[in-house]
């Protein structure tokens, strides 16, 4: 077996077994065939007899490099699933990984973005783009990561078939967990201006979202279109793709929505990764209350 042999059965292992999203499978891919090639190793059994003094030697190599501690941990964790992966392949009974701290990595908290801002962003890039339906096509995505909580990924996977939209949408999200969200009236117009635009016919099996040249839509392009407008809005840098659906979270909390279903709109597999959204609401009520309390101007 080959070194790319190796990082072909790794690959399909992420992709096929584990389902993890397109991004993950190229680094933790990449990191697997940085050990190989650092270590020499050309078969599973050189692979699954690593220990921890082989990945902290390899993780020493690679913040030598400059990597920093969130890139670390990463690495790490690609690692660790690389060498059970390879013990499990070879028939090994203990198929654990091997025991190493990673870095700590200090979470910072979601920078949501205003109601206000999020609409404006919606119409800006409508009115921004070359071509009418392009800017519909791009305000109808954003408007479903902002009203419906989906992530980038999520909302460009709608296909054809998917419209019209109803009151709700079964959506597919990370680990293929299925959740149902609901659809406002103005996103459901939002998508309907999109398919009345589209040049390209909305085909049952084909993405609901195209490209330029038909294929289907890039998130590069829509976070080159929310960049455009984050420029010309004046909002910060964090005002990315993703803080829309930090926004859809947080304002649906502040509004008095529980964490359980909270929770079950987002997707997330567990409540812990809920629960910082409480963290977030808080920080919004003290920024407000500084903001617009008499004594903190004085």
């Amino acid at each position: 077996m080959t070194a790319r042999d190796i990082l072909e059965a790794w690959n399909g292992h992420l992709a096929r077994d584990r389902r993890r999203s397109a991004h993950t499978v190229r680094a933790y891919v990449a990191a697997a065939a940085r050990l190989l090639d650092a270590t020499g190793a050309t078969d599973l059994e050189e692979v699954a007899e690593m220990d921890a003094t082989a990945l902290r030697r390899q993780l020493a190599a690679r913040r030598a490099e400059g990597l920093g501690n969130a890139s670390a941990a990463r690495e790490l964790s690609a690692l660790k699933g690389f060498i059970a992966f390879a013990r499990q392949q070879a028939g090994q009974e203990d198929t654990s990984v091997p025991r190493l701290r990673g870095p700590r990595i200090k979470k910072g908290l979601p920078r949501p973005i205003t109601p206000d801002d999020a609409a404006n962003i919606a119409d800006y890039v409508a009115g921004d783009a070359d071509e009418d339906w392009v800017g519909a096509r791009d305000r109808a995505v954003l408007l479903l990561m902002y009203g419906a909580g989906l992530r980038i990924a999520e909302a460009l996977s709608l296909k054809g078939s998917d419209v019209p939209l109803g009151e709700t949408l079964s959506v597919t999200g990370k680990g293929s967990k299925q959740r149902v969200v609901p659809i406002l009236p103005l996103i459901r117009a939002a998508v309907v201006d999109y398919a009345e635009k589209t040049p390209w016919p909305i085909e049952r099996d084909q993405a609901l979202f195209r490209g330029v040249r038909g294929g289907p839509l890039s998130q590069g392009m829509v976070q080159k279109a929310m960049a455009r407008a984050r420029q010309a809005l004046g909002l910060p840098a964090t005002a990315t793709p993703h803080a829309l659906r930090h926004s859809f979270a947080t304002h649906l909390l502040g509004a008095g929505a529980d964490l359980r279903s909270l929770q079950e709109l987002l997707g997330h597999a567990s409540l812990g990764s809920t629960q910082i959204y409480t963290k977030v609401d808080a920080a919004t009520l003290l920024d407000t209350y500084r903001n617009a309390h008499p004594r903190e101007k004085d």
